[in-house]
């Protein structure tokens, strides 16, 4: 009605004029739309639900300002907080610690076919994953595992279908900005995987027209993706076959779909493991650490994680070197040295 009313009132000479003034108008509301949108609607920029301007701008900054993504966590403390007075809550069989896992990293996070009935989860992060739980419910079983493919990892804590993702999951400065990250637990960096009667030799240029399988969503593939961009040993690789599960790259390499395998070399030593008629080739060619993956405003969980995580390392009886030597001595060598990463470095200390 409002609308009728006004285009009637704006006929004649009189109404054209008024009708181009209020053209204008609306061109210049329309202009400088996206300008108030991108100083945030309903929120200020540091309430974390501001405008999507604002917050894609602070990430963009902080990700080109990000060297050691490693060192951005915050200090160990043991005291409780919301995040983890809600898991506390939980009551009766709900009351677990919700984990996101891998169950097919051999060593790492797997079902042993071997173990009869119902295989358990076992490994290095599941080690982990019991050490945590008991810390914060009391009992090492209290957990409810989800197993999640790769690409899945952020999703699942942002959706908030897990407490936390222990996953042989990189720290990294793009990931830093979708989730917060503990102190670093385990040392690795990108590793070739290759058949032994293969012709490569490394992260090398025998990869030129080679297929790459890599688990999407890894830094395996990002890392891959940006030195092909920059002209690096992969420029002329075919990194098409990306897989879900990092496992899965293994069996394509089986079956003859893949030349090589780009992943972690904590993983392909155990996919290695698992298949003598592959091998690592070549040097590590780069260097990153694995961190506990939680919510970006659990900093209580992150604190308490890291707390836990110094006891972890300084245990002598059950902590990281006993888990070391349990489950990746026998595919990575004796040498924990190069595995356990330096002391940890936090981003404030209250």
């Amino acid at each position: 009605m409002r609308a009728r009313r006004l285009r009637a009132g704006l006929r004649g000479w009189g109404g054209v004029g008024a009708m181009a003034f209020a053209c204008a108008l609306a061109v210049l509301f329309a202009l400088l739309l996206p300008v108030v949108r991108s100083h945030g609607e309903g929120g200020g920029a540091g309430t974390g639900t501001g405008g999507h301007g604002v917050a894609h701008g602070s990430q963009a900054r902080a990700a080109e300002e990000c060297t050691a993504p490693e060192k951005q966590t915050l200090s160990p403390d043991d005291a409780d907080g919301p995040t983890i007075d809600e898991i506390q809550s939980r009551r009766g069989e709900k009351r677990k610690l919700i984990v996101g896992v891998d169950q097919n990293s051999y060593r790492w996070g797997y079902r042993d076919p071997n173990s009869g009935g119902d295989a358990e989860l076992e490994g290095f992060d599941i080690d982990l994953v019991h050490r945590i739980a008991e810390d914060l419910l009391g009992d090492p079983d209290a957990v409810q595992f989800k197993a999640i493919p790769t690409d899945q990892r952020i999703p699942a804590i942002q959706d908030g279908r897990v407490d936390m993702v222990v996953r042989t999951m990189t720290i990294n400065c793009d990931r830093i900005q979708d989730v917060a990250f503990s102190a670093p637990y385990f040392e690795t960096g990108q590793q070739v995987l290759a058949p032994k009667s293969s012709d490569i030799t490394g992260y090398d240029d025998t990869l030129a027209g080679k297929r790459i399988c890599t688990a999407a969503g890894s830094t395996a593939f990002s890392t891959l993706e940006q030195d092909q961009l920059d002209g690096r040993p992969a420029a002329d690789a075919d990194l098409s076959t990306t897989v879900p599960n990092q496992l899965d790259c293994l069996v394509r390499l089986q079956l003859g779909e893949a030349d090589a395998v780009v992943t972690d070399g904590a993983l392909a030593a155990s996919q290695a493991a698992q298949d003598p008629t592959v091998e690592l080739r070549g040097d590590a060619f780069t260097t990153e650490y694995y961190g506990v993956a939680m919510k970006q405003d659990a900093d209580d969980l992150v604190r308490r994680v890291n707390q836990i995580l110094v006891e972890w390392r300084a245990d002598k009886a059950e902590g990281w070197q006993n888990s070391y030597d349990e489950w990746l001595s026998e595919t990575m060598g004796d040498d924990s040295g190069k595995s356990e990463p330096p002391p940890p470095q936090y981003l404030r200390q209250n």
